[in-house]
Order: C-alpha cells, then sequence, then structure tokens
C-alpha cells in the first residue's frame, strides 16, 4: 500500500498544470497569511528598525545619510512609508520607543510583503528542477512554517535561479526569464553586497550552460555567438545598468545635507544643499598665508584640530593637543606660513615645499618629536608648540601631492595631500582611535614611521581663506556622477571592514547557524515586556543539516549506479538541481568564515533557503520509504507542530520567561543557548 501511494504521488512524479496552479496559490495564501499575521504588533520600534526606519525617514525628507550597504532596500522602505501616509518625522531613537500616533504599518507591511515571495518562488525554483508539484509544495510549506523567516526585512532576490533556457532559445518567455534574471541580479546587489554571492552562483550556472551550448554540434557558431550576446546583456549590461540606476536616483533623491556628510570627501559635500561647501566660492589653489581647514580621508577620519588642553602628565610630552574632531568648529582652522619667511605675498604651495601650520586660535604651530604617540604606541606624538607662530625644526611639515611632481599645485577640495615631518621622516596620520575623557573623546592624531599611502594619512583642503587671492565658485569643482558613484562604493566597502565586534558586543559565529546555536533579541527582555526573538524553527534546521550529509553520500551511491547505468530520472535531479543548491549554500555560506567584520544571525537566511530546498531534492531522490516517511514527517507532523509551539517567538509574547513552568514556551528551551 505503502508503495502504491507513492507512486500515486511520487515526489517526481509528471508535472500537471492544474495541480501545480493550485499548489502555488495555496503556498501564497499560507505565506502571506502567516507574515501579514498581527503584523502592527508590537507598536514600538524593534531591533534593526531604528536603522532602517530612520533612513526610510531621511530620504522622504530628501536628507543625505551613510550606509555600508547600496541603497534600493531603504530606498523602497521610505517609498513605501511615503506611499502609506507616514511624513518622515518620527526619530527612531532606540528600540522600545513608542510609534504612538505615527504610521508605521506601511514599511513593516512592505518588508513582510517582501518577505512573503520568498516561499512562492522557492516553489517556483524547485518546481523547475525537479518538474514535481509535491516537491515544491514541501518546500514552500518548510519556508512557510519557519520562523526565522517570519522576521525577515531584507530583499534577496534568489529566484533569480530561475534558468531562461526551460523556454525555446529566444522566445518571448525565453527573453522574458533572461531579462527579469537580470533585474533580479540587479536588485539583490543593490539591497546588499551578499547579493555578489547569487550574481557568482548565476554567473557560473551560465558559464556551464554555455560550455554545453558550445559542445552540441547541432548549433552552429553564429547561434552560440547569439546565446553568448544575449546572455552578455540580460545578465551583465542590463543588471549593470539598473544598479548604476538606482545609485543616481540616490544621488538626485538625496540632495539635502545631513549626517552622511563627513563620511564623504570635501568634494562630494559641495554638492549637498545646506552644507557650508554648497554654492561657496574660495580661492583655488593653496597659498602662503591662506587660512585653512584640513580633513582626513578615512571614513570618519576628522578635521585637524587643536585646543588650549595639554596631554596629560605621562602621555608624551606635556604640550598642547592636537587632534581630529569630526565637526566644523572653529578650533579647525590652520594658517600656512613658509618654513623661512612670514610676511611674504601670498605665492602659491606647491608640491615638495616646506611649510609651517599654525593653529589659529592659539597660535601654536603643529609639531611632532620622537615621543610615542598616546594610543598608537608605534607612532610618534603630535603636538601644539611654541607661542605666536615661533617654535623650532620640529615644526617643519613637506607638502606632498599624491600621484603629483614637484612644483604641483595643491587644489582645493580635490588634491589629495599629505604631511611630511622634516625632522624624524613621519607622515602625519589620523589613527581613527578615539582618545580618552583628557582628549574629549577625539580621535587620534600620530605622526606614522609607515609611509605607505592610504587614507588614514591622505587629507585635503576644504576651507580656504585668504583675502590677496581671487575667489572661484566650488560649483566648478563638484565632482561628476561616475566620480561620486565611485567615491562611495569605496566608503561603503571601507565602513564594511571597519564594522568589528566592539567589546561586550553580541558577534554571532557562522558555525552556529547551521546548528541554530543561538537567536537574536528582536524586542522586550523582562517578562513585562512585549517580546520577540529570532530563532530558525529547530526542526527545520536540524533536518537540513543531517540533509546535507544526506545528499553528499547519495550522490556518491548515484555516481557509482550511473556509471552502471542504472540510474532514473531522479538521480539526474538530485546531481544537477540538488548541485546547484548545493552551492547555492556554499557560496552563502562559507564566506563569511572570511569575514573579519561583525555578523548576526540573519545573514544565514540565503544560504538557508538553498539548504531547505536542497532538503527536499535529498529526500524527494530516496528510497520511496524514506520519502513517504518525509512527506508525512514534514507536512503532517514535525513543522505545522513546530511551528505551533515556537510562533510565540516569531508573534510576540508577554509574561513569565522560558524557565518559569507557567511561561507560553515552559519546556521549550531545547538548548541552553537560547536567550528566550
Amino acid at each position: 500500500k505503502i508503495f502504491l501511494f507513492l507512486k500515486d504521488i511520487g515526489i517526481y512524479s509528471p508535472n500537471n498544470e492544474a495541480q501545480s496552479t493550485a499548489f502555488f496559490l495555496l503556498v501564497v495564501l499560507l505565506s502571506f497569511s502567516t507574515r501579514l499575521y498581527k503584523i502592527m504588533e508590537p507598536p514600538h520600534v524593534c531591533w534593526d528598525e531604528t536603522h532602517f526606519g530612520k533612513m526610510g525617514s531621511y530620504y522622504i525628507n530628501r536628507t543625505f545619510f551613510f550606509d555600508v550597504h547600496p541603497p534600493l532596500g531603504k530606498m523602497l522602505i521610505g517609498l513605501a512609508g511615503y506611499m502609506t501616509g507616514y511624513d518622515g518625522t518620527y526619530p527612531f531613537l532606540k528600540p522600545g520607543d513608542k510609534y504612538e500616533h505615527h504610521n508605521y504599518w506601511g514599511m513593516r507591511g512592505f518588508c513582510a510583503s517582501l518577505g512573503s515571495c520568498l516561499p512562492p518562488f522557492a516553489y517556483l525554483t524547485v518546481l523547475e528542477l525537479s518538474q514535481s508539484p509535491t516537491a515544491a509544495l514541501i518546500t514552500a510549506a518548510v519556508l512557510a512554517f519557519g520562523e526565522d523567516l517570519l522576521l525577515t526585512n531584507f530583499v534577496h532576490s534568489d529566484a533569480a535561479m530561475l534558468s531562461p533556457m526551460v523556454f525555446r532559445p529566444f522566445s518571448a518567455p525565453w527573453w522574458f526569464w533572461l531579462v527579469l534574471t537580470g533585474v533580479n541580479l540587479s536588485g539583490a546587489l543593490g539591497v546588499k553586497f551578499v547579493g555578489l554571492f547569487v550574481i557568482l552562483l548565476v554567473g557560473m550556472n551560465t558559464a556551464w550552460d554555455l560550455w554545453s551550448l558550445l559542445g552540441d554540434l547541432r548549433l552552429s557558431l553564429i547561434d552560440f555567438g547569439k546565446h553568448v550576446l544575449s546572455r552578455v546583456f540580460g545578465l551583465i549590461l542590463l543588471p549593470l545598468f539598473l544598479y548604476v540606476t538606482i545609485f543616481a536616483v540616490h544621488f538626485v533623491v538625496l540632495n539635502k545635507s545631513g549626517p552622511g556628510d563627513g563620511f564623504f570627501s570635501s568634494a562630494f559635500q559641495s554638492r549637498l544643499i545646506g552644507n557650508n561647501l554648497h554654492n561657496a566660492s574660495m580661492p583655488e589653489y593653496l597659498a602662503y598665508g591662506s587660512i585653512i581647514t584640513v580633513k582626513n580621508l578615512r571614513i570618519a577620519g576628522g578635521y585637524l584640530h587643536s585646543h588650549w588642553h595639554l596631554y596629560p602628565e605621562g602621555v608624551g610630552a606635556k604640550q598642547q593637543q592636537v587632534t581630529a574632531y569630526l565637526h566644523k568648529d572653529y578650533n579647525n582652522m590652520w594658517l600656512v606660513h613658509r618654513s623661512n619667511d612670514r610676511d611674504g605675498e601670498p605665492d602659491l604651495v606647491r608640491h615638495g615645499d616646506i611649510i609651517q601650520l599654525e593653529h589659529k586660535e592659539t597660535t601654536r604651530n603643529l609639531h611632532s618629536h620622537l615621543h610615542e604617540a598616546p594610543l598608537t604606541k608605534k607612532h610618534f606624538q603630535v603636538t601644539g608648540y611654541g607661542i605666536n607662530g615661533t617654535g623650532d625644526p620640529n615644526d617643519l611639515w613637506q607638502v606632498e601631492v599624491c600621484g603629483g611632481r614637484k612644483g604641483d599645485l595643491v587644489k582645493v577640495l580635490r588634491s589629495k595631500v599629505r604631511f611630511l615631518h622634516r625632522a624624524t621622516g613621519c607622515v602625519l596620520y589620523s589613527s581613527g582611535k578615539t582618545l580618552p575623557k583628557w582628549g574629549w573623546e577625539q580621535v587620534e592624531i600620530t605622526c606614522s614611521p609607515y609611509l605607505k599611502e592610504t587614507p588614514n594619512s591622505q587629507w585635503n583642503i576644504e576651507d580656504h581663506i585668504n583675502a590677496k587671492l581671487p575667489n572661484i565658485s566650488l560649483s566648478v569643482l563638484k565632482p561628476h556622477f561616475l566620480e561620486i558613484l565611485l567615491e562611495s562604493h569605496i566608503v561603503m566597502i571601507r565602513g564594511n571592514s571597519g564594522l568589528k565586534p566592539k567589546d561586550n558586543e553580541m558577534n554571532s559565529k557562522p558555525w552556529h547557524w547551521p546548528i541554530n546555536y543561538q537567536g537574536l533579541r528582536f524586542s522586550g527582555v523582562n517578562e513585562t515586556e512585549y517580546r520577540v526573538y529570532l530563532l530558525g524553527n529547530p526542526v527545520i534546521w536540524w533536518l537540513n543539516l543531517v540533509s546535507l550529509g544526506l545528499y553528499v553520500v547519495m550522490v556518491a551511491v548515484y555516481l557509482i549506479l550511473t556509471l552502471m547505468c542504472v540510474c532514473a530520472e531522479h538521480c539526474r535531479v538530485l546531481m544537477e538541481g540538488g548541485g546547484l543548491l548545493l552551492l547555492g549554500w556554499l557560496l552563502h555560506y562559507v564566506p563569511f568564515y572570511t569575514m573579519g567584520r561583525i555578523l548576526y544571525y540573519h545573514h544565514y537566511f540565503p544560504a538557508m533557503l538553498f539548504s531547505s530546498m536542497l532538503t527536499v531534492l535529498t529526500y524527494g531522490s530516496a528510497h520511496p520509504i524514506l520519502t513517504g516517511f518525509y512527506i508525512c514527517f514534514s507536512l503532517c507532523l514535525s513543522k505545522p507542530c513546530s511551528f505551533y509551539m515556537f510562533h510565540p517567538l516569531s508573534y510576540g509574547m508577554r509574561g513569565p520567561l522560558a524557565h518559569d513552568p507557567d511561561s507560553t514556551m515552559a519546556g521549550l528551551k531545547w538548548m541552553d543557548s537560547w536567550e528566550f
């Protein structure tokens, strides 16, 4: 009876169009209902809403900000809020703040709707790989009953796996899916840089596809060339154009000065309405006798700054502090002098010149010596020394225009310059380290003996005042679109690499993820608060983990059967379709072991999607008894039951914590590392 039953509903039974459509509609209904349920709860800010909600507000107010990821996701969140009546005035200060009268359902509903598309897309993907509505339905059910994906708040277009080759080449449906794949690729990368992983997956699959076509003797070289060009257009040129367009819209919308200004160069800031450099005028080239501000080029490197306070006893020489300050301030002003003549004509400063920088407010010179720096012990201390501009030879600095030659001029905003200390041979450097309270928690400035060009040792002239020189409008120095596009990517990449875990800050490890070792607290801590905890459905996650090992064993067995010419159709599905899904899992998981940045539990979600689809294909290719057991276990018992048991974590709960017998989660804290 079991075998007759499996033959009738076999996981690889022929694809029935009516059955597929009915299953798909069921999946859509199930997915949207589980994700939109209680969408308004809790009525306060939860975890990442602090950032994404605030960024949505910035788009509505057209205020420039900085984030380490491309802008499409935040842009769409802002658009969703705007179209549903949110006015962009809520501050999103910290988790737990009440929304009160502010309209927040549109932004939450939009993110939940995107998450609701994952099970239907997974259904279509597995249906294409296996030609089995049953297998596709099980996959979608696995994802629909996963508590983890109920809380996804980012877009990742894994549906880009759908291959246009299932249709007659160059037909209308074929072009539709090819173009849609390209659109999805640009969308995936336009939201987060991890979209590169799915681009790599599609690229490898496309390369294999073209290699197979090249070996098809029935295909002429002209037709093969058409296949190559069509893929270049659909999978390279079109996604690249759309990706660049996303940034073009981003720069046009965010045209007002905001909290992101300081992360970018002075030239970039000159385009922003409300910035002090916007439509300003000043002399074009640096000259002696000028009053200037000097900005470091590392992310949030700050302005060269000094004040009347001295370094404390035991911290180098007890001379005036020199720091980097992140805000515009009068104490950022410096006077440029010749090394030997203070009253000459306003000659222009050139590459290779020896200068002195006098702090305008305190009249002390920028100075360095062989005392060690306060925090970076292998560097030298930088101080303010002397009085009324008189000091000693340790006040002399040589100007170096990066990439320049002797005699080149220093252009405000645009030239990258370094200041080499004549006496010690070190270079003026912003370490990025925050000084203690005696340094007003400003950024440490040192003189580095390591002369390699880095953003920490590169500076540009921002403000430039000299009454003896003619002014020009800074609008002529504004960077063009490709320059700001390149700069924004450099800043994002540096920002990503700078996201290091701080002391006592939660940092998830990649090995935690497949075993569901630890979740993520979205809202609330104690029993009086509304608590939401992000944790994967343990039955699904642990079954996925077992299936990865089972898949490897089954592939080895089927390879042997293939050599014996006794392997059936499901062998091909397992090795080709399953191989693609395994590659997707590896590409979205293994790279995180090489990353030094802080990691979070949700970084595993794209890999988990591939793992869940692979699980279904693996059990579907096993012995019929094992397949039947999995179908019954998945659809009838484990997934719905475990979803019901753990659903308070996702939808929210109040009352006693899990260790209390009266808690709704009593007895369900199966691992000590779970923090609910």
